[in-house]
C-alpha cells in the first residue's frame, strides 16, 4: 500500500488498486475532499489555483484535479508548470481560495501528490488536514449542478511574478552579485528549475550551465539532493569553470549547494549560511526585526549556534513544514527552514523557496568577497548521518518508540524529546527517530562532530529497532 496521507498532503505511486494508489478515483475523491473543506471555510465556491512540476503523471493528475474542481463548482486558475513556492505565492497574487500543487517533491517518478494550500498559499494546519480526510472518509460531497460548474483560464504569468517579487526583498543585494560576475552549474533534474533558473539567472547577472534542463519528468537520478544521488555535477564542478554548483528538487523547495572545488557545501548549511547572512545585516542595519530563528528536530545544532552568535534565539519544532511556519509565528522568527535545504524567508513568504535561498546566498557570497568554501569554513561543523529503516504492514512504530524512549528516559546524559518520534541530545551529538510523513519508512537522523560518530550512534539506534521487532 503507497497510498500515504499525512499533514503534508496525498501522496502516492501511480497506477494500481484504488484505496491503494494514488489513481484517477482516489485524486477524485481527496479534490473533491478539500473543496467541500474550502467551500465551508468560506461558505462559497470561489477561486482555487493548480500548479505542477514536471512529473510524467503531472498531465493526467492535473485534468482529474482541474475536472474535479469546477465539477465542485470552483473557478479553476491553472499556472501550468510551476515550482511549489510560485504556486503558494500564486494563490495570494491571485486572491485565491487556496490552491493544489501536484507534486511529490523528492520522491521517485513513480510518485505523485496533492499538497493543499489555504488562501494564504500555506499548507493546511493538521486540524484542517484531519478534517479534508474525515470528509474524504465519509465521503459527504455535494457537486456543483449544471448551471453552477466552476470556470477554467490558464496564467503563465507567475514564475514571472515569483522571480520579481525575489528580487525586491530588501537583502537581496542584486547589484553586488550582478558586479561578482558568478557562473554556477546547476542540476534542475529534469523538472521545473529547468524552467523557472534560467531566467531568475538572467535577472540577476549570473552566467550559468544547466544539467538534466529539459521538463520531461523523466527524473535524470534519485531526486533527493543528497550526494549520494549528486555525482555528475559534483564531478562538472570539478574540472573548473565555476564560482557554484546549486541543486534543487523536481518543485524547487529544496536547495543545495557545491563548492568551486566539487565538494559538497552540506545540504544542512543551506538554511545555515542564508540565516547567517540575514540575521547580519539585521543587526549591522540594526533593522528592527526579530533575530529568532526555527528549524525542525532534525536539523544541524549549527542553526542555533549561529543565532546565538547573533544573539539571537533558536527554537525546534517538529518535522514538517507546516509545523516549522507554526512555530516561526509563535516566536516571530525573521527566517527559518528546514535541514533538507528548505529556506523559509517570511519577507517573502511562508513557504520554503529555494530562489530565495539562491539570491540571498548569492548575496552574502558577493559582499563577502569569498569562496564557496571559504564560506562554509566560518560555520560550526557537524556531520549528519541519514539513515532509514523501512516498515512492513506488521510494524508497531509507536509502541517501538515509545520503548526507546524509556530505554534513554533513566540517562541522565541525554535528554529526550518526544513532540515528533524521539529525539535524543546528548551533550556532544544527538539521534533523531520518527516516522516519515512521505514514505514508509522511519528516518534515523543523527549529528557528531564526525560522521562515522554520526553514523555509529544512528545505527546503534537502528540496531535497537531492529532487536525489538
Amino acid at each position: 500500500m503507497t497510498l500515504i496521507k499525512s499533514i503534508s498532503g496525498i501522496r502516492g505511486t501511480i497506477g494500481g488498486r484504488t484505496g491503494d494508489t494514488l489513481n484517477p478515483l482516489d485524486i477524485v475523491k481527496f479534490t473533491t475532499a478539500y473543496a467541500t473543506f474550502i467551500k465551508r471555510k468560506t461558505g462559497r465556491s470561489g477561486k482555487i489555483v493548480v500548479g505542477r512540476d514536471g512529473r510524467i503523471s503531472g498531465e493526467m493528475v492535473k485534468n482529474v484535479v482541474c475536472g474535479t474542481l469546477m465539477g465542485m463548482g470552483f473557478d479553476v486558475v491553472n499556472i501550468g508548470y510551476a515550482t511549489t513556492p510560485t504556486t503558494e505565492l500564486a494563490v495570494r497574487m491571485a486572491e485565491a481560495d487556496g490552491g493544489i500543487i501536484i507534486t511529490a517533491s523528492h520522491n521517485p517518478r513513480q510518485w505523485n501528490a496533492l499538497k493543499l494550500l489555504n488562501s494564504e498559499g500555506e499548507f493546511l494546519t493538521a486540524a484542517d488536514g484531519a478534517e479534508v480526510l474525515d470528509i474524504a472518509a465519509r465521503e459527504d460531497f455535494d457537486y456543483a449542478e449544471v448551471d453552477h460548474l466552476g470556470q477554467y483560464t490558464e496564467d503563465d504569468t507567475f514564475n514571472q511574478r515569483h522571480i520579481d517579487s525575489v528580487l525586491q526583498l530588501k537583502l537581496a543585494d542584486i547589484e553586488a552579485i550582478k558586479k561578482r560576475k558568478f557562473r554556477v552549474c546547476v542540476d534542475t533534474i529534469n523538472s521545473v528549475g529547468g524552467i523557472i533558473l534560467p531566467d531568475l539567472f538572467k535577472a540577476i547577472g549570473v552566467e550559468y550551465e544547466i544539467l538534466n534542463a529539459d521538463c520531461t519528468g523523466d527524473f535524470a537520478h534519485n531526486p533527493e539532493p543528497l550526494e549520494k544521488n549528486l555525482q555528475d555535477i559534483m564531478n562538472r564542478m570539478k574540472q573548473g569553470g565555476f564560482d557554484l554548483g546549486i541543486v534543487v528538487d523536481p518543485d524547487v523547495d529544496r536547495l543545495a549547494f557545491i563548492c568551486e572545488d566539487g565538494t559538497m557545501f552540506g545540504e544542512e548549511y543551506t538554511l545555515v549560511s542564508v540565516a547567517d547572512y540575514v540575521l547580519e545585516k539585521c543587526s549591522m542595519l540594526h533593522v528592527q526585526c526579530s533575530m529568532n530563528t526555527v528549524s525542525n528536530l532534525s536539523s544541524t545544532r549549527a542553526l542555533r549556534d549561529v543565532t546565538e552568535k547573533h544573539g539571537g534565539k533558536y527554537t525546534a519544532a517538529a518535522v514538517g513544514e507546516v509545523n516549522v511556519t507554526t512555530k516561526m509565528k509563535e516566536v516571530g522568527a525573521v527566517i527559518g527552514g528546514e535541514g533538507n535545504g528548505g529556506v523559509i524567508y517570511p519577507e517573502s513568504h511562508y513557504g520554503r523557496d529555494a530562489l530565495v535561498g539562491i539570491v540571498l546566498f548569492l548575496s552574502s557570497l558577493a559582499q563577502k568577497g569569498c569562496t564557496v568554501s571559504a564560506l562554509r569554513q566560518t560555520f560550526p561543523d557537524y556531520q549528519i548521518a541519514k539513515n532509514r529503516i523501512d516498515l512492513t504492514p506488521e510494524t508497531d512504530v509507536d509502541a517501538i518508540l515509545v520503548k526507546v524512549k524509556e530505554m534513554f528516559a533513566k540517562d541522565n546524559s541525554a535528554v529526550v524529546n518526544d513532540i515528533d518520534g524521539v529525539k535524543i541530545d546528548f551533550p556532544d551529538r544527538w539521534v533523531h527517530l520518527r516516522k516519515s510523513n512521505t514514505e514508509p519508512i522511519i528516518r534515523v537522523y543523527s549529528e557528531a562532530q564526525t560522521m562515522a560518530q554520526a553514523d555509529e550512534l544512528g545505527k546503534k539506534l537502528m540496531q535497537v529497532v531492529y532487536d525489538m521487532q
